[in-house]
C-alpha cells in the first residue's frame, strides 16, 4: 500500500498544478476526449462492442467477469479470481491485445495479461472489438483486442461516485469515481479496491483452500488545453495486487503471488494547418513474485521497462479524405530469475487512409512494418469497408495480416529458450452484415483465421522443454449480437442484449479441435426499470470443451448455464441513490472453465451506490 500512498501524494501535486493554470483564458474545443481516438477512426469493418458505465457496476469487479457476461469470449479462469486468460475467436491466450489508453499492455515477459489483474472498476470506458488489428495496435491482436479507456470530459462539473458492495466469503467491493472540470482542463481519478476470502464450497463437500486475494487500482487521467491549438493529457495506472493459488488437495504446499503494475503516458496534441500531431510518451513497468512456500521469503520473479515513444500525424486532405502516418519505438528491458538481463528495441512505421466516397461507402487501408534485431517481422495490411445498402441495412467487410512477436519467456528462458524464433503469422477475413428496425439492432459476422508459425513449446532431448515454430491453425466461425430497448408509458424501460458465437479453431496437422475453446458459447442480459426500481437478469452458457489435444471425449468439461439476478430501488430527487441485492449463480450449477478448479455456487452481495 506505501506505493498507493506515494502514487496519490505526486497525482495531488499534478491536480494542484493543473488548477492553477485554469485560470488562463478559455478556448473552446471538444468537450469530450478519448484518447484512443484510433479506435472509432479506423475500425472499419470491424466489430465494436461498447461497455457502458452501467454494464460495469452489474458484474464483478474482476475484467474476466465484466467480459465473459458482455461479450463471446471465452475465459478460462483456475477458480473465481485466480490466473485468467481469454481465448477470442478460437486464438491463444497471447493471441488477444489489451489496450490502455491506446498503448499495448500485453507482457513483455510472457505475451498474455490475467484478466483478473484488472479491475475493470477503473475505466471510464470498455470496448472490445473483434478480428485482427496489428497494423494499429501492433503485436497480439490476432483474436481480437480489449481497449480499457479513460475518458476526459471537458465541462463544468464536479461528480462523484462512490459504489460499495460486500457479499459471500467476506467479498469486498469499493469504487470510487471522481470527475472535475471546466472548459479548460480535466480530471478523472478511479480508485478501487476489492478483496475476498474466496473459500466457497466446492462440489466435493470441502472448502476452496488458499483462494483469498485482494487488489487496489489507481487509474487518473488528467488534461489540459494550453490555447486552441495544444493541450496535454497525462494518464496513470497503478495496480498492487496478492492472491494466495487455490489449490486442489489439502496435501499440495499453498503459495501465493504478487504483482506490482504502473503505467505511465505523457501526450501533447497540437494542430497546424490540415495536420494534427500526437506526441506520446510512455513508460511501463511490470513486476512480479511468486511464492512455491506460502511460509517461506524464498521467491522466483521478473521484471520488465518498457519505454515507448510515438508520434502520431495526421493530414485531412478533404472533408472526406484522411491520412494517418505512426511511428513507434518501444524499448524493453527485462531481468527475472528465469531469463536473465536482456534488452530490446523495435522500430515500428505505419500508414493508415480512411476515406468516404458518397453518403453510404467508406473505406480504410493501413500497413505496417517493424524493425528489430531479435527476430524478423512480417509486413502487415488491412483493408476494410462498410456498405450502407438503405437505411435498416449495411454491410461490413475486413482483412488483414496480423502477428505476434515472440515473448521474453520464448527468446531468454534460461532452459530452453530460442533465439531464433518467428513472430507469429495470421491472414483473415470476415464479412458482417448489420439491421436496424426501430429499436433493435442484430449485428452477424463470419470469419476465417489462418494462423501460421504457431510458437509451442515441447519437450526435446533430455527432456528440456524449448519453444519452435511448429503449428498451423484453421479458425472460422460466426458471431451474433442482439439488442432492444423500449420505453412504456415513460415509467417502463425494458432491455435486451445477447450474444452467440460458434467457433471452430482446429490444429491443421491433426484436424483436432484446439482445447479450451468451446464450439457455442452465449450470453444474454434482460433489464427492466420502473420508477425508482430497477431489475437485472444475466446469464451465460458455454458448451463442452475438450482439455487434451487428442480430443478425448473422455476428458471433456460439461457444458453449464449460469445466471445471475440483482433488484435495486433508488433515493433521492434524482434518484442519485441506489440499494440492492444481487443473487450470483442463482442455479447454483456446479461448474469449471478450467479441469479441477470449480468457481462457487449460489452466492449473494448487497450494494450501494451513490452520485454526488
Amino acid at each position: 500500500m506505501k506505493y498507493i500512498s506515494n502514487y496519490i501524494i505526486t497525482l495531488v501535486m499534478l491536480t494542484a498544478l493543473s488548477l492553477k493554470a485554469q485560470e488562463r483564458p478559455f478556448t473552446a474545443l471538444d468537450s469530450v476526449y478519448l484518447t484512443d481516438s484510433r479506435l472509432k477512426e479506423f475500425s472499419t469493418g470491424r466489430n465494436l462492442t461498447v461497455l457502458s458505465d452501467t454494464i460495469l457496476r452489474k458484474n464483478r469487479p474482476l475484467l474476466t467477469n465484466t467480459l465473459n457476461f458482455n461479450t463471446p469470449i471465452y475465459f478460462k479462469e483456475n477458480g473465481l479470481g485466480m490466473v485468467s486468460s481469454p481465448s477470442f475467436r478460437g486464438t491463444t491466450a497471447s493471441q488477444t491485445a489489451v489496450l490502455w489508453n491506446g498503448i499495448n499492455i500485453n507482457s513483455q515477459l510472457n505475451g498474455q495479461l490475467d484478466f483478473n489483474t484488472i479491475n475493470a472498476g477503473a475505466y471510464s470506458e470498455i470496448a472490445v472489438r473483434g478480428g485482427g488489428g496489428s497494423v494499429v495496435y501492433g503485436t497480439g491482436a490476432i483474436g481480437g483486442s480489449v481497449h480499457l479507456n479513460t475518458r476526459l470530459t471537458y465541462e463544468d462539473q464536479q461528480t462523484h461516485n462512490l459504489f460499495l458492495q460486500y457479499g459471500s466469503y467476506n467479498t469486498q467491493d469499493a469504487r470510487y469515481n471522481l470527475n472535475l472540470g471546466t472548459k479548460k482542463w480535466s480530471l478523472n481519478l478511479a480508485l478501487t479496491h476489492n478483496s475476498s476470502d474466496n473459500d466457497y464450497e466446492l462440489p466435493n463437500g470441502r472448502n476452496n483452500l488458499n483462494g483469498d486475494f485482494e487488489n487496489t487500482a489507481l487509474n487518473v487521467g488528467l488534461g489540459f488545453k494550453i490555447n486552441s491549438k495544444n493541450s496535454i493529457r497525462i494518464f496513470s495506472e497503478l495496480f498492487d495486487g496478492e492472491r494466495h493459488f487455490a489449490i486442489t488437495r489439502a496435501s499440495e504446499t499453498k503459495t501465493k503471488y504478487q504483482d506490482l503494475n504502473s503505467k505511465n503516458l505523457l501526450e501533447w496534441e497540437h494542430s497546424f494547418g490540415s495536420f494534427k500531431g500526437i506526441a506520446r510518451v510512455a513508460y511501463l513497468e511490470e513486476f512480479y513474485k511468486y511464492f512455491a512456500n506460502i511460509d517461506s521469503e524464498v521467491y522466483s520473479f521478473g521484471k520488465a521497462k518498457t519505454f515507448i515513444n510515438k508520434y502520431d500525424l495526421s493530414y485531412k486532405i478533404s472533408d472526406r479524405l484522411q491520412l494517418n502516418s505512426v511511428l513507434t519505438n518501444t524499448t524493453t528491458s527485462g531481468f527475472g530469475s528465469s531469463f536473465g538481463d536482456n534488452d530490446r528495441n523495435i522500430f515500428a512505421a505505419a500508414l493508415l487512409l480512411k476515406h468516404q466516397l458518397g453518403n453510404d461507402f467508406n473505406y480504410e487501408l493501413g500497413i505496417r512494418k517493424e524493425q528489430t534485431e531479435n527476430y524478423d517481422s512480417p509486413f502487415l495490411f488491412s483493408l476494410g469497408a462498410t456498405k450502407a445498402l438503405n437505411d435498416s441495412f449495411s454491410l461490413n467487410l475486413n482483412v488483414s495480416r496480423n502477428f505476434r512477436i515472440p515473448t521474453y519467456n520464448d527468446l531468454y528462458w534460461e532452459t530452453g529458450g530460442n533465439l531464433d524464433l518467428l513472430p507469429e503469422k495470421s491472414l483473415q477475413g470476415q464479412l458482417g452484415a448489420v439491421f436496424n428496425f426501430n429499436s433493435i439492432q442484430l449485428n452477424l459476422t463470419g470469419y476465417y483465421n489462418s494462423i501460421t508459425d504457431m510458437i509451442r513449446w515441447l519437450p526435446g532431448a533430455g527432456g528440456v522443454w524449448s519453444p519452435s515454430n511448429v503449428d498451423e491453425v484453421e479458425i472460422y466461425g460466426i458471431e451474433s449480437a442482439l439488442s432492444w430497448s423500449k420505453n412504456f408509458n415513460k415509467e417502463h424501460r425494458i432491455s435486451f442484449n445477447s450474444t452467440y458465437a460458434y467457433t471452430v479453431s482446429e490444429n491443421k496437422q491433426t484436424g483436432n479441435q484446439l482445447i479450451y475453446v468451446p464450439f457455442h458459447k452465449a450470453t444474454a442480459s434482460f433489464d427492466y426499470t420502473y420508477k425508482k426500481i430497477n431489475a437485472a437478469l444475466q446469464y451465460l452458457y458455454v458448451g463442452e470443451v475438450f482439455t487434451r489435444s487428442d480430443n478425448n471425449s473422455r476428458y471433456n468439461l460439461d457444458a453449464y448455464n449460469v445466471g445471475n439476478f440483482s433488484l435495486g430501488y433508488s433515493f433521492g430527487k434524482e434518484k442519485n441513490y441506489e440499494l440492492g441485492a444481487r443473487v450470483n449463480n442463482f442455479l447454483n450449477t456446479e461448474y469449471q472453465s478450467v479441469e479441477s478448479r470449480w468457481m462457487p455456487g449460489r452466492n449473494f452481495n448487497i450494494y450501494l451506490n451513490l452520485k454526488l
